[in-house]
């Protein structure tokens, strides 16, 4: 098993996020095509994924940059300040692919990760709530089921998703070609309409035993240290990043809208209730971001430690999520409150509030988190652990 110790801070971060910066106006250019069609633009996702965003979550034993948990949260805020739903589309595809190449074993990966340096990999969209049935078999199981919010299964070529094997119950993930499942075209939302979150269904199709892993792992057969957060864990770095990028950008359109508006006749943003609630604005936004870094610092210093992480470090990661995600939506209500016509008119301010109206419906920033959270934090069940989003005593 190619698997280190440490935690891997990747070289390759700066020059990335260059890279994305690079194609902001691309971005900005494609986005109302992007819309219409409800999924990202192939010219868009094709520089995005040249760019290295889904490289940065894989394995660097396998040819991936296996940035660290703030490096890849930063990644996917700086695509999601550019366009929330890029941004969405490739934090879904950057945690599906990363994660399969860690916990697959070697027979899947040479399969699905045979020149991860030139540029041969699997891209994996799919979910991983609401598990389908696995009926074991000689070499694998007979899957069937259906799936929701395939994010980025526009762009991927193959899936994965939960599964639950029948007679024992055991939660596993599967790999699988994108070819054997049907696609049901039903993304039809008000936000987020550019991520292709599309339904999929599938009966009786046979996963070999190789191609799938436990769900709850925490022990990767590839990559280092990153990997043994586990996929939730994982999960909650993108969204985290997301809902950051997302603020920031709001913030600063609100100030060009300000810059624009300032001095005109009953212009609302002359007034001092506007340079008090902005300047509430941010420091939220900034106060949030500094705790969350502050969070997965510690983590990371666990990880690079070889030590496994507190349940108050598993309770505080969920938290700074969910904490991040209310935060933004209360900025960009902020934002709403004050763009006037701007907020209503076809543009990102427009764009970006809806998309956040949409994540922020995200399983992983739900009330019912947020109040586990606070039955641990409180010392109502001190002995109580996480498994997936569910406080378990």
């Amino acid at each position: 098993m190619a698997v280190s110790i440490g935690l891997h801070v990747s070289p390759e971060f700066s020059a990335t996020l260059e890279r994305i910066d690079a194609l902001s106006g691309v971005l900005e250019a494609e986005a109302d095509a992007a819309e219409e069609l409800g999924r990202l633009t192939e010219d868009v996702a094709r520089a995005l994924l040249d760019a290295g965003v889904v490289v940065a979550a894989l394995p660097q034993s396998l040819g991936g940059y296996e940035f660290s948990p703030r490096q890849l949260m930063a990644t996917v805020e700086r695509i999601s300040y550019h366009d929330s739903a890029a941004g969405w589309t490739m934090m879904a595809l950057q945690l599906m692919t990363g994660t399969t190449a860690a916990y697959l074993d070697a027979v899947a990966v040479a399969d699905l990760f045979p020149d991860v340096a030139g540029g041969d990999h699997a891209l994996l969209a799919g979910h991983g709530t609401r598990p389908g049935r696995a009926v074991p078999v000689e070499g694998g199981y007979l899957v069937s089921g259906s799936w929701q919010f395939a994010s980025g299964m526009a762009h991927a070529t193959h899936i994965h998703s939960a599964i639950q094997v029948e007679g024992t119950g055991e939660l596993r993930v599967l790999a699988m070609p994108k070819s054997q499942v049907e696609l049901v075209d039903n993304w039809d939302v008000l936000g987020l309409r550019a991520t292709h979150s599309i339904d999929y269904r599938c009966a009786d199709v046979l996963v070999p035993t190789t191609h799938t892993y436990l769900a709850t792992t925490t022990d990767p057969t590839h990559g280092g240290a990153i990997y043994r957060l586990g996929l939730v864990n994982m999960s909650a770095i993108g969204h985290t990043g997301w809902a950051f990028g997302v603020g920031r950008r709001l913030l600063d359109e609100l100030k060009l809208v300000a810059a624009t508006k300032s001095g005109t006749r009953n212009a609302a943003v002359d007034t001092a209730q506007f340079h008090a609630e902005y300047a509430t604005a941010e420091a939220k936004l900034r106060s949030a971001r500094a705790w969350a870094m502050e969070v997965w610092r510690g983590i990371e210093d666990t990880l690079d430690a070889g030590e496994l992480m507190s349940t108050e470090q598993d309770t505080l990661l969920r938290l700074a999520l969910n904490h991040a995600t209310w935060t933004v939506q209360d900025v960009g209500q902020t934002v709403h409150r004050w763009a006037g016509t701007a907020a209503i008119r076809r543009g990102p301010i427009d764009r970006f509030l809806r998309d956040l109206g949409t994540g922020t419906q995200h399983i992983t920033s739900s009330p019912t988190v947020l109040q586990n959270c606070g039955k641990w934090l409180s010392g109502a069940q001190p002995q109580a652990h996480w498994e997936f989003l569910d406080l378990t005593p």
